[in-house]
């Protein structure tokens, strides 16, 4: 997409991508994926938290697919997280050119804008690790920006001043695994512009127990047993927790 031409065009060849087609690849029943494309839609904003191993990332990106219906791969950023990411990295900020600095837009300021320039597809944005970074210090003033009463609403940046928005077909999909608690909660302020979605290990889900079934190996399926003897023992210890459960992945 250049800026110079903002209108898209639509690919002809992207490969389709159905509810079917996620239900197939990921462990969630027909219900469950329903209700996690409503609060989407409803939304704007999710984040799927569980015990490592449960599949939270490879479910975002397919249920992106799913909305789309097709795998539009420009439609999605991926991103991670860390406790060095800063408001200038995500939104807007000076960084170092030459022998001085340049006002630079970040990662999420730009994919704004290509969503915005394509009013008619949805875009997301997905980010992992999302309880890792200071939320309100990178997300800054769009922190009001992107919940859903406020979409399209114009803000003046921090940096330079400019009107800016968090368009309507922008959607945020964050992950976070439930297991760190070395780090802090999420604030508030943060937490009511986000639906939670809890993703647990999907060894008792019908496409897991017919996975179980093609496999047609018996020490496989022991193992599986022991793992879920486990998980339980391991959500009944009060220092431990479901957060902790080994995920299916």
């Amino acid at each position: 997409i250049r800026e110079s031409n903002p209108v898209y065009e639509e690919q002809d060849d992207i490969e389709p991508y159905t509810k079917e087609d996620f239900l197939n690849e990921v462990f969630m029943d027909s219900e469950n994926y329903d209700m996690v494309v409503s609060l989407l839609e409803n939304k704007k904003n999710i984040i799927l938290q569980g015990a490592p191993g449960v599949g939270k990332t490879f479910a975002a990106k397919r249920l992106a697919y799913s909305i789309m219906g097709k795998k539009k791969e420009d439609h999605i950023k991926f991103l991670q997280f860390h406790q060095s990411y800063s408001y200038e990295d995500f939104i807007m900020g000076y960084k170092p050119d030459g022998d001085g600095f340049k006002l630079q837009s970040g990662v999420f300021y730009d994919f704004c804008n290509v969503a915005r320039n394509n009013s008619k597809g949805k875009y997301f944005f997905i980010i992992d690790e999302i309880n890792r970074g200071n939320l309100s210090k990178i997300f800054g003033e769009l922190l009001m920006l992107i919940e859903k009463d406020y979409r399209g609403v114009n803000a003046s940046l921090a940096y330079g001043g400019e009107p800016f928005n968090v368009p309507e077909n922008l959607y945020i999909i964050g992950m976070m695994n439930t297991a760190d608690r070395s780090l802090a909660m999420l604030d508030y302020a943060l937490r009511r512009r986000f639906s939670f979605v809890d993703m647990r290990p999907a060894f008792n889900t019908e496409g897991f127990a017919y996975y179980l079934e093609k496999m047609k190996n018996p020490t496989f399926t022991n193992l599986i047993n022991k793992i879920c003897e486990l998980n339980a023992e391991i959500e009944k210890d009060p220092t431990l927790g479901a957060g902790c459960c080994i995920g299916h992945s």
